[in-house]
């Protein structure tokens, strides 16, 4: 019976690593981009 229990949270916490390690990972951006000026766009004014 203790394995059982052993091997539910071994696998729970497995689980919560998972879920963890995709949460924070990836390079968060430091600044919003600059937004983009009207009128830069060479094709807007070809329609």
């Amino acid at each position: 019976m203790w394995l059982l229990i052993l091997e539910a949270a071994g696998a729970m916490g497995l689980l919560v690593f998972i879920v963890w390690w995709t949460m924070f990972s990836g390079k968060t951006p430091t600044a919003p981009p600059p937004p983009k000026q009207a009128g830069t766009d060479k094709n807007a004014d070809q329609l």
